[in-house]
């Protein structure tokens, strides 16, 4: 079982290290004791962040979404595989609820695929990247990522981003949502406030990210769906339902 454990470790660590962090060097940005389930964000293959966002270059700072979550609101994902209901968790991560909601509310996830399977761990998405690219087309270019086969000009996927990156809301103190089966995310990298767009859901429960990536919402519907997904199927739209207005 500790071999099979470590064994998975290490297969992840070169998963980030040729994947999601690629573009800052495995050296600089992946966490070898730990898997990572991020994606760095690259402002310059991202949309501009709005007006009232924070500026990105700036060293330290953080985009405060202007939507003020009630800790009411659902959002319903509609999927290639199907639809997930998910509760969000406004009042324990709400800088995280708030942004989600501001870029569902935008239509930005609508049309991106997810890029990233790790079975019984996680499956991943968000990175814009991946929208105008079909299914196949992501699947391609992950599968070539894997192998180190990186063409210039290709996206990287795993580096997309709103533009902006948020703070990291995993303080159990004031957070104290664990990482079961369903379970909502953000991913990110080695910095607890790189955070953006790119958000996982568990395949099973993962206490080891307990405290380190901020869950902000819970599967309440169509947990076999999320459990169907891979790579390159599509999120078709996000709808938030009990949303302020």
């Amino acid at each position: 079982m500790r071999s099979n454990t470590l064994a998975r470790l290490a297969f992840v660590a070169i998963l980030v290290c040729f994947g999601a962090l690629a573009m800052s060097g495995c050296s600089q940005k992946s966490i070898a004791d730990k898997p990572d389930a991020t994606g760095s964000v690259s402002n310059e293959a991202s949309p501009a962040p709005d007006a009232d966002a924070a500026d990105p270059t700036q060293e330290g700072a953080l985009y405060t979404p202007s939507y003020k979550p009630s800790g009411e609101e659902v959002a319903v994902i509609k999927t290639s595989k199907g639809t997930v209901e998910v509760k969000l968790f406004g009042k324990d991560a709400p800088i995280h609820v708030g942004n989600f909601v501001e870029l569902a509310q935008k239509g930005f996830y609508d049309g991106v695929k997810f890029h990233r399977l790790e079975p019984g761990f996680v499956i991943q998405g968000g990175d814009p990247q991946t929208k105008e690219l079909d299914g196949a087309q992501v699947a391609e270019l992950v599968n070539s990522q894997k192998s180190g086969a990186y063409a210039e000009g290709q996206p990287m996927l795993g580096t997309g981003g709103p533009g902006y990156t948020i703070k990291g809301e995993f303080d159990a103190s004031k957070n104290p949502n664990k990482h079961i089966d369903g379970s909502l995310a953000m991913a990110r990298s080695q910095s607890p406030d790189s955070g953006g767009s790119q958000f996982y859901f568990t395949l099973g429960p993962q206490s080891f990210l307990d405290g380190q990536y901020t869950v902000f919402g819970q599967t309440t519907e169509g947990l076999d769906v999320v459990h169907k997904l891979g790579v390159g199927d599509e999120i078709v739209s996000v709808t938030i339902e009990n949303a302020n207005k």
